[in-house]
């Protein structure tokens, strides 16, 4: 098996692609970023420098994902959506100089196996993402979110819980701080603002 890049893709030769994975149109792929096996990059997405993506990984349409990220495995990234990597953004130093590479330090939007962040929303570094997650569209991300914790909202906020199926969770009767996912049937106990998934 190997990778499936359209002709109008840019791939830095650096490049890691893993096997069974397709760059779409239009998609830029920067210098010794890794992706792993698996993997879809859509339309636009850009991927830059020394960014590490997992196995099985989806980059929707114009995706942005900044160096340093880290994308776990399963991790899905809805159309437009961006992960920033300077908490303090400026064109130029305080004398007016045009600022370089070599002049701010690049922080990392982490994100954890499984999670989903929605379309539009935005991940500003440093943040982490907790596993199986799922940011709402058009959320703005600006502290770390926990394992399972639905988040919506400029600035994002937990309004619920999610399972790996991607949906809200519901408690169970008569069991406090127990959760319930309706279509796998699994079960989470919650304990201090953080989910834990039964074994």
């Amino acid at each position: 098996m190997s990778s499936r890049i359209q002709p109008t893709a840019q791939v830095d030769e650096t490049a890691t692609i893993g096997d069974g994975t397709t760059v779409w149109d239009l998609a830029q792929i920067r210098e010794d970023a890794q992706l792993g096996k698996g993997c879809i990059v859509g339309r636009g997405a850009y991927v830059g420098p020394g960014v590490r993506i997992g196995d099985n990984v989806k980059l929707q349409n114009y995706a942005l994902v900044y160096e340093p990220a880290v994308l776990a495995d399963g991790v899905f990234v809805g159309p437009a959506a961006v992960f920033t990597n300077d908490y303090f953004p400026r064109s130029v130093d305080p004398q007016g100089t045009l600022k370089r590479g070599g002049d701010w330090e690049a922080v990392a939007v982490v994100v954890a196996e499984g999670a989903s962040v929605g379309a539009r929303s935005v991940c500003v570094a440093p943040v982490h993402i907790g596993r199986w997650a799922l940011v709402a569209a058009g959320a703005v991300v600006t502290r770390d979110v926990p394992d399972f914790a639905l988040v919506a909202g400029v600035p994002a906020r937990r309004i619920g819980w999610v399972g790996r199926a991607g949906v809200r969770l519901t408690g169970r009767e008569g069991e406090p701080g127990v959760w319930e996912c309706s279509e796998t049937g699994a079960l989470y106990d919650e304990k201090d603002d953080q989910l834990v998934e039964r074994a």
